[in-house]
């Protein structure tokens, strides 16, 4: 390693390098082509950084004057060719090194001066690195080393063909090295078109995946959702949060929800553009800000000091997706939790999402406001002022507190003020899930337990429907959703299956006559009531066979209202006989002559019967030839040529002329 990159090590704190930065580094891989597969976190930047070195340097341990560039970086987002272009500047400082960054967002003018100045290493994203090509602003011809960064995310964003344009216009002896989470089917058809007896490296642990990242499912309800989001950053209260999305419009509403609630929050999405993005990321990078709310834009690649907390509002589309995400935490050594959200309708998804991903979560339900009460009195105990000596002035203040107000006063009002820097936690319906093992079993006709019926005085008749009944009974009756059971609609009424102990509760909050409201009566059913089989579906009914309704369902309308009348009815395979002609009905009528066959006699001819051929010694039905009155043969009559005009037709003042219009 050369001596400058040791150094810059050591100040950043680096007392050992990762597993991907030991095995990028080993001498015998020191100008080979390397296709690296590692997980998200393993310090995969410093390790090409170190890894190339060699090849750029050569045995010098410092650049010379800036030139051509000798290094090409290819990150698939702006904000990873930004921090990329980050950690090779501290990296490279005492090298002498310049990084040109090429970005698209950016001003491309500034660019193109920035290399008309000169660079060692260039760092940019596919689309604005090849149009700088193709303008003649980017010279490939000193290139030593090309480096992909995510190349499986470059080849899912679309970026194959830039990719493959620039390896192709890059020298053939330069050294490249891919970096990839996982290795696909067009990674390496890439790296075998563009590689040179690449060295295949794998970090990528087969065991487990992120051991330094705690993984937890929090169940509650779908209306809870946002609130166990709320609920989870007061209680990790971490220096930086980011809470993930699946849509834009799921960005900006959260967001919204936050600052809102007095969090210090910034987003993160496709439609902002660079400047936006970037003063948000170092607004967290600075403290300014504690909370991000973003897309899978930032879901690779990006670090974060002291992120300790990933959230999925929405669940990651597949495996990939939540690795990426998750390993925003728990990076260099570090711990982190990341936390899905799942409310019962997505909890058996993401079981199988888990499942996939070859991960053990914990599952519980989002803390309590009580809980994060709780904690906030023990961290306002164990807070370092409170073991600081005071100062006089401090005493002096204190001592006037003491006269005027009790100790009880004083205490209560330091946790009050305490609490009014923070968002108050939400009140969130206690759950009661059962895990993964209930999510995978999860069945919506599962056993009720001890039950009881009630019938409502509303049925099809007057478009009854349970998502405006159970609201309704909730908000009437006092219920909770849990309480409430099977429910089926009949005509002229509605049965609805309640838990056993909340009979008595909902009778007693409803009025005397148990109405609940509007002209909707509610009263007990001994036993399990007898349900019909519902009503006749829409449209016409469909036959199973000759006479019978499909299922045997009675319907008011029989298919046929008029009577289909007497046809015989014959056998399937026998035809009627055929009746016999009866030649006198079917006599030639009295003059005429019997029809014969057409070969009973040669066809009629005008000429007397006479059949065609030669008569009196002359051929006959020779071809008659056309000709003009002086001899000449008539000249064909061009289409659209006017009569008397010289063009294709007869000379002449006297030719009709060619009716317009």
């Amino acid at each position: 390693m050369k001596m400058p990159l040791s150094d810059a090590l050591s100040e950043r704190g680096y007392e050992t390098l990762t597993d991907v930065q030991t095995a990028v580094t080993a001498p015998e891989l020191a100008q080979a082509d390397l296709l690296v597969s590692a997980q998200t976190g393993s310090g995969k930047t410093v390790g090409f950084g170190l890894a190339i070195a060699e090849t750029l340097l050569g045995d010098a341990d410092a650049f010379g004057p800036a030139a051509a560039p000798l290094s090409l970086i290819i990150a698939p987002t702006r904000e990873l060719a930004m921090q990329v272009a980050r950690e090779l500047q501290w990296l490279y400082a005492k090298t002498g090194a310049k990084v040109v960054t090429c970005i698209g967002g950016m001003d491309a003018r500034n660019e193109r001066r920035a290399l008309e100045r000169g660079a060692h290493i260039v760092v940019g994203t596919p689309g604005r690195l090849r149009d700088h090509i193709t303008r003649g602003a980017l010279d490939l011809d000193d290139i030593r080393a090309i480096v992909l960064d995510e190349a499986d995310e470059m080849l899912d964003l679309g970026f194959r063909e830039d990719l493959e344009f620039m390896l192709g216009a890059a020298p053939a002896d330069r050294r490249t090295l891919m970096f990839s989470a996982t290795v696909s089917k067009s990674i390496s058809q890439i790296a075998s078109n563009f590689q040179r007896d690449a060295k295949r490296i794998s970090t990528v642990s087969e065991r487990s995946q992120h051991t330094d990242i705690s993984y937890q499912v929090i169940q509650c309800a779908p209306r809870d959702a946002e609130h166990a989001i709320i609920n989870l950053l007061r209680y990790h209260d971490s220096q930086t949060s980011i809470v993930f999305a699946n849509t834009r419009a799921a960005v900006a509403r959260l967001t919204a929800r936050f600052a809102n609630r007095g969090f210090s929050v910034v987003s993160l999405s496709g439609e902002l553009s660079q400047d936006e993005r970037s003063h948000a990321l170092q607004a967290l990078r600075d403290g300014r800000a504690r909370v991000c709310v973003a897309t899978d834009v930032a879901a690779r690649g990006i670090d974060l000091p002291n992120l300790e907390l990933v959230i999925h509002a929405d669940l990651p589309t597949n495996t990939e997706g939540l690795l990426h995400r998750s390993g925003r935490t728990g990076r260099a050594g570090r711990k982190g939790i990341s936390a899905l959200i799942a409310p019962d309708n997505v909890a058996r998804k993401a079981s199988r999402l888990l499942g996939w991903a070859k991960v053990e979560a914990e599952w519980k339900p989002a803390p309590s406001a009580e809980d994060i009460l709780a904690l906030d009195e023990k961290r306002l105990l164990d807070d370092d002022a409170w073991k600081e000596a005071p100062s006089e002035s401090e005493t002096a203040f204190a001592a006037t507190l003491l006269e005027k107000y009790t100790p009880e006063q004083v205490a209560a009002a330091c946790l009050r003020l305490y609490r009014a820097g923070l968002s108050a936690p939400e009140d969130i319906n206690a759950h009661t899930g059962g895990g993964p093992a209930a999510a995978r079993k999860q069945d919506p006709r599962a056993s009720f337990g001890p039950s009881a019926w009630i019938s409502l005085s509303v049925g099809r008749d007057k478009n009854a429907e349970p998502r405006w009944l159970l609201p309704l009974m909730c908000r009437a009756g006092n219920l909770e959703k849990s309480q409430i059971g099977k429910i089926k609609m009949e005509d002229r009424e509605t049965f609805v299956e309640l838990k056993a102990d909340a009979i008595d509760g909902f009778f007693a909050a409803l009025k005397a006559n148990g109405e609940l409201e509007d002209e909707v009566y509610a009263t007990r059913v001994q036993g399990t009531p007898t349900f019909s089989r519902g009503p006749a579906p829409a449209g016409k009914p469909k036959f199973a066979g000759k006479g019978k309704p499909k299922g045997g369902r009675p319907y008011d309308k029989p298919k046929f209202d008029k009577p289909r009348g007497d046809k015989p009815k014959y056998d399937k395979f026998e035809k009627p006989a055929r009746k016999e002609r009866d030649d006198e009905v079917h006599a030639p009528a009295k003059g005429k002559k019997p029809y014969k066959a057409k070969g009973d006699k040669p066809p009629f001819q005008k000429d007397g019967g006479k059949p065609k051929g030669k008569a009196d010694g002359k051929p006959a039905g020779k071809p008659k030839a056309k000709y003009a009155k002086d001899g000449a043969p008539k000249k064909p009559h061009r289409k659209g040529a006017k009569y008397g005009s010289g063009k294709g037709g007869p000379k002449g003042g006297d030719a009709r002329p060619v009716r317009k219009g």
